[in-house]
């Protein structure tokens, strides 16, 4: 699993145990609903770590709590 792919299935993952739409994560966010959109669209390679923290901000998490999971410890090498 590369990195990207690891963001997008920790933010589905929590708003699916909050019951949260992505809309409502980018109004508590402080973020647009495209750019959210945008950054779980898997066909998009980079994430903004900016944008990861907002959305952690409006989630009430940190962002070690956010990368604390198995899917981060084990991804693969970014380097080729």
């Amino acid at each position: 699993m590369a990195v990207k792919e690891a963001v997008v299935k920790r933010f589905a993952e929590i708003c699916t145990q909050r019951g949260i739409k992505y809309n409502e994560l980018a109004t508590i966010s402080g973020v647009t609903p495209s750019t959210v959109y945008s950054m779980m669209d898997e066909s998009r390679k980079d994430v903004s770590i900016i944008t990861i923290k907002k959305l952690c901000d409006g989630l009430e998490i940190t962002l070690g709590n956010f990368f604390s999971t198995t899917d981060f410890d084990t991804l693969e090498q970014e380097i080729e």
